[in-house]
């Protein structure tokens, strides 16, 4: 920051408030000086009157006493003139404040213009005085008054000379005033703009040059610093600005190459994630899901081997579940260790990622058996779901490597992503056992509703064969052995009956299909009737949903086969934005619905077929009255989730 005094802005203020009160003195004076002149112009006339009423009141005097005027009339006339004379010459001495009156100074005016009035109101104004009082209506002649208007003329007439040389000089200085007012505006312009060049245009002009350098990328231009004003400090931060600019503008392609090489890591880094984590959406086995991933990481990072270790279900142990390039000595090693030990237990215990070199060895933070395995290096991420740790990925190389923070960040990014994907995968192979277990229980209850009955009827049928046989009843044997060998066709059309029900899947979009099929295959075992109603257009559930639906209208097929004794059987489906509904409607002999203990063989099913319904989500209704047929109702509702606002 330059000081007060050699600023540009103190410097232009203060010449230019030099040269405001240099011009307001001059234009002051010479107003000053104009107004004098004026105020001695005017004094020169009135005392050029003085003179010319001095003989005035000599010729009146001379008209008088000669004659040619009346005495009253010349002393009338002389009177005025006296009172003439008086404000004149009272106005020389004390000034007319109407207007501008001034008797110029210098060469005794002044003091001889007083003498002179006092002369004149001491010895000739008396006299005169006298003479106009003594020139009444009876006066036979006027005059006889000593006058000395001659001397008096010449007094005054000196007077005024010396009033006008004054005034002469004043009006030449008046106009050296002004010649020197020109001059010296010539000269401060002529200063100001000599000012003006070196103080401000050149500066400007030497920026101006400057900035044309570096549009020419001239970068190595420098402006001298010749003051220390704000053009100054501007010419500072100039050369500062060319510096920084030749500095960027050198290291240019060194930054670029930077930014390259980082935007080239992040981009390898993107693609790193990307295709692991979209390998890792896609449906695979644990080995496939470990083998791909491995295979995929241990390319990107160099390393000469790899493996993932997941937790057993007490977390204290951590098991090899697939590697690669480890040799089976190392295998044998380090197939199970404790959570509790060295770089893996650590990884294990906190979601974070590690890192140890291991060279030299014997550093304690992981076992030997790396070290004589010959890594160098090696990696332990944790592979964790919501941020569980459920096992870890090792990363082993042969050379001394580092471990950024953004790889550090990677590894433990991806560590999660197979961890969400091993989760999933631990998921569906429960849900599948849960599905198979839930199959074989439907199955088992079928098996027992139905074969399993049949069976017991059988077994009852031979006893009593063997009770005719010993009784040597033919009869009865030839009626045991039809009843036995139509039990046996009926579990054989049982049995294929589950073949076929088990074997039936919906296809994409095909459940109508499905559900003709049944009626069809109902149709062709017995005398029955059968006919599909499809109404609405909606959008097919998945297929293991309707694949449910078409079980549990197969097994309400069986049962219209087996009992209900029916001459029409029909099927509706109707499908709609909210969901579906199946109804099965016979013309069968009916069962009482309230009372289900009535009569076990004419609710076989009915608690498989609920049971499936709520498996999948869907209500299950049955109406039925004896002789009035029975109907069976599905309703199975669209999950739909609504969007918060």
């Amino acid at each position: 920051m330059p000081l007060a005094n050699n600023s540009l802005h103190f410097k232009i203020t203060g010449i230019l408030l030099v040269f405001f009160v240099a011009a307001f003195a001059a234009i002051g004076l010479t107003l000053f000086t104009s107004w004098q002149l004026k105020g001695a112009a005017a004094a020169i006339n009135d005392a050029g009157s003085l003179r010319m009423g001095t003989y005035r009141i000599a010729w009146l005097i001379e008209q008088g006493e000669g004659g040619a005027l009346a005495p009253m009339t010349a002393a009338s006339r002389l009177a005025g003139e006296l009172a003439r004379f008086d404000v004149v010459l009272d106005g020389l001495i004390g000034g007319d404040p109407a207007r501008p009156l001034a008797v110029p100074r210098g060469d005794d005016i002044v003091e001889d213009l007083g003498a002179l009035s006092a002369h004149w109101y001491g010895h000739i104004r008396p006299a005169l005085a006298a003479l106009v009082e003594a020139a009444g209506p009876d006066a036979a002649a006027f005059g006889g008054a000593p006058v000395e208007a001659d001397v008096l003329a010449a007094r005054i007439d000196d007077i005024v000379r010396r009033m006008e040389l004054r005034y002469a000089e004043e009006t030449a200085w008046l106009r050296g005033s002004q010649i020197l007012l020109v001059f010296m505006a010539i000269v401060g312009t002529v200063f100001l703009i000599r000012f003006f060049v070196s103080q401000v245009i050149r500066p400007v002009e030497s920026l101006a040059s400057g900035l044309a350098r570096m549009e020419r990328e001239d970068f190595g231009v420098r402006l001298p610093i010749q003051r220390h004003d704000e053009l100054g400090d501007v010419t500072e931060g100039f050369n500062r600005m060319a510096a920084h600019l030749q500095h960027l503008y050198g290291t240019l392609e060194d930054r670029v190459q930077d930014k390259t090489e980082t935007l080239t890591a992040r981009n390898r880094e993107l693609g790193i994630l990307y295709s692991s984590i979209s390998f890792l959406h896609e449906p695979h086995d644990m080995d496939s899901l470990c083998r791909g991933f491995l295979l995929r990481i241990r390319e990107t990072m160099g390393a000469s081997a790899a493996a993932v270790r997941l937790m057993d279900s007490g977390g204290e142990n951590l098991y090899i579940t697939y590697c690669e390039g480890l040799d089976p000595g190392f295998l044998d090693s380090e197939e199970m260790i404790s959570c509790a030990d060295c770089l893996c237990g650590e990884a294990s215990r906190k979601p974070v990622t590690f890192f140890a070199q291991l060279d030299p060895p014997g550093k304690g933070v992981t076992h030997d058996v790396c070290s004589k395995a010959g890594f160098r290096s090696v990696t332990a991420t944790t592979i964790s779901v919501n941020k569980r740790p459920i096992g870890v990925f090792n990363l082993f190389f042969d050379q001394v490597r580092t471990v950024g923070q953004a790889d550090r960040l990677m590894l433990e990014t991806l560590g999660e992503q197979l961890g969400v994907a091993i989760d999933n995968l631990r998921l569906q192979s429960r849900e599948r056992e849960l599905a198979v277990s839930e199959e074989r229980n439907l199955l088992a209850r079928e098996l027992h509703d139905s074969i399993a009955q049949a069976l017991a009827y059988m077994n009852l049928q031979l006893q009593m064969c063997e009770h005719a046989l010993a009784e040597g009843d033919t009869t009865e044997v030839r009626e045991s052995l039809a009843r036995i060998r139509c039990g046996v066709q009926e579990s054989y059309d049982d049995v294929r009956e589950l073949l076929v029900h088990f074997r039936s899947r919906v296809g994409q979009q095909d459940l109508e299909a499905a559900l003709d099929a049944a009626l069809r295959r109902l149709g062709e075992q017995g005398e029955v009737i059968t006919h599909l109603e499809v109404d609405g257009g909606g959008a097919p559930l998945d297929a293991e949903t309707e694949t449910q639906v078409l079980y549990i209208v197969q097994e309400a097929l069986s049962n219209v086969r087996k009992h209900a004794r029916a001459k029409h059987v029909t099927v509706a489906l109707q499908r709609g934005v909210d969901g579906l509904a199946v109804t099965v409607r016979d013309d069968g002999m009916g069962f009482d619905a309230l009372s289900p203990c009535d009569d076990a063989h004419a609710h076989i099913g009915l608690t498989v077929m609920r049971e499936r319904a709520e498996r999948i989500g869907a209500g299950f209704s049955v109406r039925s009255a004896p002789g009035e047929g029975t109907e069976v109702r599905i309703e199975l509702q669209r999950r739909m989730e609504a969007v918060p606002a």
